[in-house]
């Protein structure tokens, strides 16, 4: 087993994380070479390449550098690892990643997650990094194959991945493997390691039945005072996921949360609160004396759901899908089948004092409809909390239009999957669901309220990124 190894090392912030990954290599029983590309002369020993210089000016595409040198060594190795110089991969991950390569399918790569570690008190605690904003477990990707068993994760990103030889003369062959640097979904940093899933017809699946050899550590443990997400919450996750195999109806989900879009922007979030925080406006206007909260579109319910239920409001959850589900569970929020016609139809004898639906009408193709329905939810004297994002927002008028195609598509759903919501856009729709708005808030950054109260509130619509809707039955 020869194996080429290469590692993408900028500057030296990170010297002592990549001589860790250069031990550990060296300490394997496989043949191993390894490449360091790099913006700067380094000498790291007689037994490592370093290779100079970067593919375009940009310094984010450094990664892209290890491309060229894979193609021009395919026949002399039997499997290729590309990964950042933070990323601790051993040698049970390769034996791992070999056992089930050979039970795959031909278009499927074994991919890994990354872990960090920490410490809550005394007791360790694993942060999970990749499991954050929008990106999820794909409910109906389960497969098990022999002993394995398998499921997608939308967050293709490990900043690594392992070719075979004959993986990457298929990725070469697809023509989307030797590019120059860009980005989409992924930034340029990220792009570098997805492309053999997002451009070269691979599918990138988890051992979600042997998780712990396909899981490396994140070295610099960047994220891990931004992210609650960890360990047990994998667990959980996983044992979802195993629990719904061969069953059809759990595999649905509320709607595509994934936008057509070249961009994960608008993608709906999993897990709102995580990473970039979110301020409370949308709890703000739910009545302390409010008894039944129904939660519409719920991701894992860490944030607004649980400061619910510590407010001793009680919490219904129509789930994004069934394996966050489980995750909303965990915290004490009640939940019904992620479907909503199979929702609606259970909660019919219900009423509740308010409905909150955050951030999701933009992903309904039928928002009015939806809102219809579920008004009839509202008591006599509930309300139906509503955001959604603002695209009168000065920065998103430039934003999503980058392209003429875009800009030519942008109002028909079946072609994004996301509406373009204005103030007036949601407020017909509230018109025509026969509810009626009773406040309507433009959720400002903190340093354009001024600008907003300058210009007594006519600049409004155009300095928030947001926008937060009060409604009640006509």
């Amino acid at each position: 087993m020869k194996i080429l190894v290469a590692i993408a090392n900028y500057g030296l912030k990170n010297r002592d994380y990549l001589r860790k990954l250069i031990d550990e290599y060296r300490s394997m029983s496989y043949g191993i070479d390894i490449v360091v590309v790099s913006n700067i002369p380094k000498e790291l020993g007689s037994d490592i390449e370093v290779r100079v210089g970067l593919p375009t000016k940009n310094p984010w595409s450094l990664p892209f550098a290890h491309k060229g040198i894979f193609a021009k060594r395919m026949r002399d190795y039997d499997l290729f690892i590309y990964s950042e110089d933070d990323i601790l991969i051993q040698q049970r991950n390769i034996e791992a990643f070999l056992r089930v390569q050979e039970v795959l399918p031909e278009n499927e790569i074994a991919g890994f997650l990354r872990y960090e570690e920490s410490s809550v008190g005394k007791t360790p605690f694993l942060s999970m990094p990749d499991i954050q904003a929008y990106y999820h477990w794909l409910a109906n990707s389960i497969e098990s194959i022999g002993e394995y068993s398998f499921a997608r994760f939308s967050n293709e990103h490990s900043a690594c991945y392992m070719l075979t030889q004959n993986q990457l003369q298929k990725a070469i062959a697809s023509g989307g493997f030797l590019v120059p640097p860009h980005e989409g979904r992924y930034d340029l940093l990220c792009t570098a390691a997805t492309d053999p899933y997002t451009q070269c017809g691979f599918t990138k699946v988890i051992c979600i039945s042997h998780i712990q050899d396909f899981l490396v550590h994140h070295l610099s443990n960047a994220y891990v005072r931004k992210t609650e997400i960890g360990s047990s919450e994998l667990e959980l996750q996983i044992n979802a996921l195993l629990s719904i195999k061969g069953k059809r109806e759990s595999q649905w989900e509320l709607f595509p949360t994934r936008t057509k879009l070249n961009t994960a922007k608008w993608d709906k979030f999993y897990y709102p609160g995580l990473l970039k925080k979110k301020k409370d406006d949308v709890l703000a206007p739910i009545p302390e004396d409010a008894q039944n909260i129904l939660s519409v579109g719920c991701g894992w319910g860490g944030q607004a759901e649980s400061k619910l239920l510590q407010q001793g409001h009680r919490v219904v959850g129509i789930p994004l899908d069934p394996i966050i589900a489980e995750s909303a569970k965990s915290r004490g929020i009640e939940v019904v089948c992620p479907d909503f016609k199979r929702a609606r139809k259970s909660l019919k004898n219900e009423k509740f004092d308010c409905i909150l639906f955050d951030n999701i009408l933009q992903h309904l193709p039928n928002p009015v409809k939806v809102l219809a329905e579920y008004g009839e939810l509202l008591a006599e004297k509930g309300y139906m909390v509503v955001t959604v994002p603002n695209f009168r927002y000065a920065k998103y008028l430039y934003e999503p239009y980058k392209t003429k195609e875009l800009y030519k598509v942008r109002k028909v759903f079946d072609k994004t999957h996301l509406h373009f919501t204005t103030p007036k856009l949601v407020a017909k729709w509230f018109t025509q669901s026969r509810l009626k708005v009773v406040k309507r808030k433009y959720n400002i950054n903190d340093r354009f309220k001024k600008f907003a109260i300058i210009s007594l509130g006519l600049l409004g619509k155009y300095l928030a990124p947001e926008i937060l809707f009060v409604a009640r039955k006509s």
